[in-house]
């Protein structure tokens, strides 16, 4: 692989007539970044790594193009999205070349259950057609409005829906795409079924995606609503509840410890001081019996607005998920976060007693196999990396999983282990490493991988 100082950015531009491009370094300095400094550690690795040339293809032919540009140069490729990542999945650690997808847009086309997209799709323009026949995105992040389908398929995992349907990796969810390759001779393949893996969660370091084909959900008029409890875990419990309640159709279960509801200025309303609280998207059908269990958990509707109502302002999903990190740290900049998997209320409590006010439980509510579980994106009063390690450390050994924010390796945040299959298949795709370097530990170590394969 070249170094930048070998490669003349100016000359490979004018090997890419016909595509947009750009070395500005405002635009790319931009273009080079996400919201990885949610994480202190991350913003100390990350701060300085920027690409010397942007593409914005609009074809599958282009990035074919691109992608023989830079083998023959053997110039590092990092994809991008929106850029709305929080673990520097964007960020070209080796410079180089940066493809931005947010030209290829096309809704390929969408039918009952099914919608083929190019990758820069918007989630929420997506959604706005397919509710024209009845259907929505199964799941989707608090990012939901900026967000691209193709960056949530390679860097994301979670958000609104994962309540019934899980994560994105789940078997289902993604149902087939086309890549390009970095071969000696870059070409167009599919992948279809389980094979589908291979570029789920993995940054963009095993093939330029060009198109994706996924399932659609059944599109409700969603309500939503804020209750209040006077007792955290009345309140967790009530999340449980509502989260295993088959006969309430939900899409949000979020639920928030006090003081967060300081930090939501817009909400200040609804969200007296000291109370601890639940930001949720029901079915309007469903809307009675949900008044029902709000009232067996001793909770107080102070908020709630119909699907038409709700379109046309701020949602709530703009406060949960990574959003309510967002809203945090515009307030005190020095907070961070953690992603937990509790997996029990017991579990959940007994950590939450823990810790104190060094740590403030933000709970979102996601399906994993047959039930749903609660999840934490806590926020974390950060003093030091130690200090954070620490807590992570304390978390795992009580049975917690901890998806780690706070790394750039696929491996080493949710994963937690090297995945053989995905490191085969980037050395079938990407030969000479080029696609997001350093992103994919296994394949870095590969010497030591090849002795297991």
């Amino acid at each position: 692989m070249n170094t930048n100082t070998e490669i003349n950015y100016q000359a490979i531009a004018l090997l890419l007539r016909g595509i947009e491009t750009t070395c500005d370094r405002e635009r790319l300095s931009k273009l080079s970044l996400d919201y990885y400094h949610f994480s202190p550690i991350l913003q100390k690795q990350l701060q300085d790594k920027r690409g010397e040339l942007a593409v914005f293809p609009t074809t599958e032919a282009q990035v074919l193009q691109i992608a023989e540009v830079c083998v023959n140069n053997k110039i590092p490729l990092t994809v991008r999205g929106a850029g709305t990542g929080n673990y520097g999945q964007c960020i070209p650690l080796k410079g180089g070349m940066i493809l931005d997808t947010s030209k290829m847009n096309q809704i390929k086309w969408l039918k009952p259950g099914m919608a083929c997209l190019e990758p820069g799709v918007k989630m929420a323009a997506c959604d706005k057609k397919a509710r024209e026949i009845g259907w929505e995105l199964r799941m989707a992040p608090s990012t939901y409005r900026t967000a691209s389908i193709g960056g949530f398929i390679s860097g994301g995992s979670v958000g609104m829906g994962s309540v019934n349907y899980g994560q994105i990796s789940d078997r289902g969810n993604l149902r087939r795409v086309r890549l390009v390759t970095l071969e000696e001779q870059p070409k167009v393949i599919e992948l279809k079924g389980d094979e589908v893996q291979n570029v789920l969660h993995a940054y963009g370091t095993t093939g330029i995606i060009t198109e994706l084909e996924l399932p659609l959900a059944p599109a409700y008029p969603w309500q939503e609503a804020i209750v209040i409890f006077d007792d955290f875990m009345t309140a967790a419990k009530f999340g449980q509840a509502l989260s295993d309640s088959n006969g309430i159709v939900k899409k949000l279960v979020s639920i928030h410890a006090a003081p967060i509801s300081s930090y939501f200025a817009t909400l200040q309303n609804y969200l007296p001081q000291e109370k601890h609280f639940a930001l949720l998207m029901v079915s309007e059908y469903d809307f009675a019996p949900f008044q029902d269990l709000v009232k067996e958990y001793q909770g107080k509707i102070t908020y709630s607005k119909n699907a038409a109502e709700a379109i046309k302002g701020t949602s709530l999903l703009e406060f949960t998920w990574n959003h309510t990190t967002l809203h945090a740290r515009k307030v005190h900049p020095s907070l961070t976060y953690l992603q937990t998997f509790y997996f029990t209320l017991e579990r959940l409590e007994q950590l939450a007693q823990q810790f104190g006010d060094e740590i403030m439980i933000h709970l979102e509510f996601l399906r994993t196999g047959s039930k749903a579980v609660p999840a934490g994106l806590q926020l974390i009063r950060f003093t030091t990396q130690e200090r954070l390690n620490e807590i992570i450390r304390n978390h795992e050994s009580q049975g917690a999983f901890i998806a780690n924010p706070h790394v750039y390796t696929i491996e080493d945040g949710g994963n937690k282990q090297i995945d053989l299959q995905k490191v085969a298949f980037k050395q079938q795709v990407d030969p000479y490493g080029l696609l997001n370097p350093d992103k994919m530990r296994g394949y870095s170590e590969r010497s030591e991988v090849k002795d297991d394969l």
